[in-house]
């Protein structure tokens, strides 16, 4: 019994340190921070879902938009630049004309930044390429999200022109 309320204790805790590292108010730090109000994927047993274990690496779509699958996104935004509303607009048709297809929308962070807030960062980058497909007619069942954070960088390194290429969301059948 003891156990029990020991475990439950420290998964309270892991939560609210959690929260508070999504808080940091540093402006002079090089982290990708913004809102605090991204909610993080906490399993039962208390374990952060980094990702979808059953998710394909690679891009299983349709041939003609195999190579625009990719929204990149500013330093420290979840905000989707005009630029990219062409590539969700062109996955949207594809997505209402085949209701049985499905795709999962990666989110992706540079380097800078703690693991926990960079999965949260993730999260809401896909939650907001979700978010613009639903608005054009995409119907929900269609649309999985998992965040990577930083976990699967595009390129290596630790430069701004990596960076760049790091902060994405992509969109994988």
């Amino acid at each position: 019994m003891f156990k029990k309320y020991l475990s439950i204790l420290l998964c309270s805790v892991a939560i609210c340190s959690l929260t508070a590292c999504s808080t940091s108010d540093d402006s002079s730090a090089m982290v990708e921070d913004g809102s605090s109000d991204a909610a993080l994927g906490l399993d039962a047993d208390g374990a952060l879902t980094v990702g979808d274990p059953n998710s394909r690496d690679g891009f299983n779509g349709p041939a003609e938009l195999q190579g625009n699958n990719t929204v990149y996104f500013a330093y420290n935004s979840e905000n989707i630049q005009d630029q990219y509303l062409g590539v969700m607009q062109a996955h949207a048709q594809y997505l209402k004309k085949n209701p049985d297809a499905r795709v999962i929308i990666e989110g992706h962070t540079d380097e800078r930044g703690t693991p926990e807030y960079n999965i949260a960062l993730g999260e809401r980058r896909a939650r907001s390429v979700a978010r613009y497909m639903q608005n054009l007619g995409v119907d929900v069942n269609q649309l999985s999200i998992v965040s990577y954070g930083e976990e699967k960088p595009a390129i290596d390194g630790h430069n701004e022109g990596a960076w760049s290429k790091n902060r994405r969301a992509v969109l994988n059948y």
